[in-house]
């Protein structure tokens, strides 16, 4: 009986209907996110790979897109949502589970991401080898960072002492850990979240990419930004994974029409398109007359100093791996992607 139950509910989760002509199969994905419909990544990054999905499947595959926590649930519930096969495919934050990921928080320290494309890219290889048991009840099928971290905030931030007294909102508990060090309260909180938290004035700011800054409409809401002219203090990490049992149970050729619009090269592409947007809505708070203070290249070894504890702890805290080899791999990798 449990075999059979588990048979009906993988057939329902995956909406498989077969044909009684030819050897066509019709199967209908679900998949479910945080964020509005038409946000930048579902609309330009979630919705082109189900149209990609659907097309290399010849139509066989359908994907049923689910935004704003439609089925039910919050941010934090889709990873679980997803291995125990109540939804198909999931896009969300690592971070929004903390403890969860711990290798993949490699990508989160301070100051390792630029280039986000690069970035993805190598954290797309390392999730094939060292990152591969975080993520070991999923089937992934997009690893990628968003562009440079930026704080946005109600008074100007030049120094890491500034950060002091401030409540900020944090992505992640690496995040979190980083503005703890530079004497902020770090808050924690989904994405969707943060508007209403800065106009109450629940918190003082926030770390957001520029790209997410603009459709939360934060430079009207806050009046000072700091970004960084080389590595950002912060970057979030994102992951499109599917039920491993739903992608298992698919035919091959099914499986290998995923996995051709799937993988490295959307993960990069991923990393790319959303850095991309970083440039028009930087735009918008300048255009707005809000400050934006960029700290130079030649200051930020001052912030990395400050920074230095978290990454210190991180390494030590580590269990069933080695934190300061995998920075190491994890540099090494960005910099390759880069060349």
């Amino acid at each position: 009986m449990k075999q059979l139950f588990a048979a009906l509910k993988l057939g329902l989760a995956l909406g498989v209907i077969v044909s009684t002509g030819a050897q066509a199969q019709e199967v209908t994905l679900r998949l479910h996110q945080f964020l509005p419909e038409t946000s930048f990544v579902p609309a330009q990054i979630l919705n082109p790979w189900i149209a990609a999905v659907e097309e290399a499947s010849g139509g066989r595959i359908a994907v049923e897109h689910y935004p704003a926590m439609q089925l039910g649930g919050k941010p934090g519930d889709l990873v679980d949502q997803a291995v125990d096969g109540v939804v198909d495919v999931i896009w969300t934050l690592p971070g929004y589970t903390p403890g969860r990921f711990p290798r993949s928080e490699v990508f989160e320290l301070p100051f390792m991401v630029e280039d986000a494309e690069a970035a993805s890219a190598a954290f797309w290889q390392m999730a094939q080898g060292p990152l591969a048991p975080d993520f070991a009840e999923l089937h992934l099928l997009g690893t990628w960072v968003h562009g440079p971290g930026v704080i946005h905030a109600n008074r100007r931030i030049a120094a890491p002492g500034d950060l002091a007294g401030l409540k900020l909102r944090g992505p992640s508990r690496v995040t979190t850990k980083v503005l703890e060090q530079l004497g902020a309260t770090a808050v924690g909180m989904p994405v969707p979240a943060v508007p209403e938290a800065l106009s109450k004035g629940t918190i003082d700011g926030a770390l957001l990419p520029w790209e997410v800054s603009a459709s939360l409409k934060v430079g009207e809401i806050v009046r000072h930004h700091t970004e960084f002219a080389g590595p950002s203090i912060y970057t979030a990490t994102f992951i499109l994974a599917m039920n491993r049992e739903a992608y298992e149970a698919l035919p091959a050729d099914l499986q290998a029409a995923i996995d051709s619009v799937s993988g490295a090269g959307f993960s990069a592409m991923a990393g790319r398109v959303q850095q991309g947007e970083d440039i028009p809505a930087r735009a918008i708070a300048a255009g707005l007359g809000n400050e934006i203070v960029t700290i130079p290249a030649a200051e930020t070894p001052a912030w990395q100093a400050a920074a230095a504890p978290v990454v210190e702890a991180w390494v030590a805290e580590a269990r069933g791996f080695d934190g300061a080899a995998l920075i190491a791999a994890a540099r090494a990798a960005i910099a390759a992607h880069r060349n």
